[in-house]
């Protein structure tokens, strides 16, 4: 996860593929590219979702809240997945590759908008997780706590790898109070449209929750 859309290394990624949008081939065919910049991707799979599991069952099944002051507006990881499928194939048209060419695109869905923590809850609250109902500190005082963790970090890592619960960087982003987008430019130029509903998109996420759940519990 980044505070801005992405982070610095991606920017740098991002601007070389999008540097070599009409460059000659050794064949002789010009090379076509575009970039997609997603939303917050959940779904299946997620190793962030797959941590979060892990750390609310030792936390007694309470969800510690640590992004309550954001608006976003994720993406599910199918959604996502279709995005790609559309814009290869745009950019293998002849007649739309040199108008997407050297493009960017926002991909989201229609997940609603929410906070990261009730992003998170949706996904598990079938699995018998419950909001932790304790108090939590002050944004600015976890922000400092936060510090504190990652200087024990780097103090224990010649003998120990410790790895903070969370950092200042999570903790960034996760309470941007809006980081929405729009597919709209997405789906006039690509074609796209969801293929997932939200009611759709978070079925198989909820199972595979449950299967973590079954098998660590």
């Amino acid at each position: 996860m980044w505070t801005a859309p992405y982070p610095y290394s991606k920017k740098l990624a991002e601007k070389a593929v999008l540097a070599a949008n009409g460059s000659t081939l050794k064949n002789g065919d010009t090379l076509w590219t575009c970039s997609l910049r997603p939303t917050y991707i959940y779904g299946e799979g997620s190793p962030i979702l797959s941590h979060l599991v892990m750390e609310t069952l030792k936390n007694n099944e309470n969800l510690r809240r640590i992004g309550k002051h954001s608006e976003v507006n994720p993406v599910y990881v199918g959604n996502m997945a279709w995005a790609h499928i559309l814009a290869s194939r745009s950019l293998r048209d002849p007649e739309k590759a040199a108008s997407i060419g050297g493009q960017f695109y926002y991909i989201s869905d229609d997940t609603p908008h929410q906070s990261y923590d009730d992003l998170n809850y949706n996904l598990i609250k079938t699995w018998g997780f419950q909001p932790d109902s304790r108090q939590s500190l002050p944004l600015s005082l976890m922000y400092w706590l936060a510090f504190l963790l990652e200087a024990m970090s780097v103090f224990l890592s010649p003998i120990y790898k410790y790895q903070p619960p969370f950092d200042r960087y999570l903790l960034t982003l996760t309470n941007v109070n809006v980081f929405t987008f729009s597919y709209k430019k997405a789906q006039r130029d690509l074609g796209y449209k969801p293929l997932n509903t939200w009611e759709e998109a978070k079925e198989k996420p909820v199972e595979w929750i449950g299967s973590l759940v079954e098998k660590h519990k």
